[in-house]
């Protein structure tokens, strides 16, 4: 099995910013740590560029032509994830504060401190992992619902809402038994080990809200 630190250390660090020697510095930088950098001169040759290897973006807040900022809001519109370290000079904090507040991940301020921004770049790329696992889990967990026969989806929303299983018994009308085999099956099939997680997949799955998602004690599977 392919260990984080593994993962990490394939997925490429993109570097956007119009100084070549501090593009160069942060290539060698971070390929000393064992990473990938991929370096580009300014956000136009960034954006037109793939970006489905990238790990994490070093982004220049201020740049001729585009801005850090704007290339930042072009993700955003794209609806892309890349996690954003901005790079800023002192006098660029307010915008660099700007752009934590449109989805940025950190930023950094100039002259660097290599083992900071190390450290960022580090954590950036397993946040990313860990959203891109969960991503992952959440679309299992909806195949998994959406495999249940109607009936057996009906009874995970009405035990995730709080019913007893005499009370989905009556608003179904099935029998009390037919309840409990359903939700066994249901169970089995989702791989809840009991009822208080089927009730966390349920609100995973925003079939009902975490408001009115009941904390389940003491009722159990017979």
């Amino acid at each position: 099995m392919t260990s984080s630190v593994e993962r990490q250390s394939t997925a490429i660090i993109a570097v956007v910013d119009d100084d070549q020697a501090l593009r160069e510095s942060l290539v060698w930088l971070l390929e000393s740590v064992g990473l990938t950098a991929q370096a580009f001169h300014d956000g136009e040759q960034f954006l037109a560029s793939q970006h489905d290897k990238l790990g994490a973006l070093l982004l220049d807040v201020r740049m001729p032509g585009m801005s850090g900022l704007q290339v930042q809001q072009q993700l955003v519109d794209q609806g892309n994830t890349l996690p954003v370290i901005m790079m800023t000079g002192h006098g660029d904090v307010p915008m660099a504060v700007a752009a934590l507040k449109n989805g940025a991940f950190d930023f950094i301020e100039k002259p660097f401190n290599h083992q900071q921004l190390i450290d960022s770049v580090q954590q950036a790329l397993g946040d990313a992992h860990q959203q891109q696992r969960a991503k992952q889990q959440l679309a299992m967990l909806r195949t998994r619902y959406q495999s249940l026969r109607p009936k057996e989806q009906r009874i995970v929303i009405h035990v995730a809402e709080g019913m007893t299983s005499r009370e989905i018994a009556e608003h179904m009308e099935i029998s009390g038994k037919t309840v409990e085999v359903y939700r066994l099956r249901a169970m089995k099939a989702m791989h809840a080990a009991n009822l208080a997680e089927l009730v966390r997949q349920a609100v995973a799955l925003e079939l009902v809200s975490s408001l009115s998602a009941p904390h389940v004690h003491s009722e159990r599977p017979s």
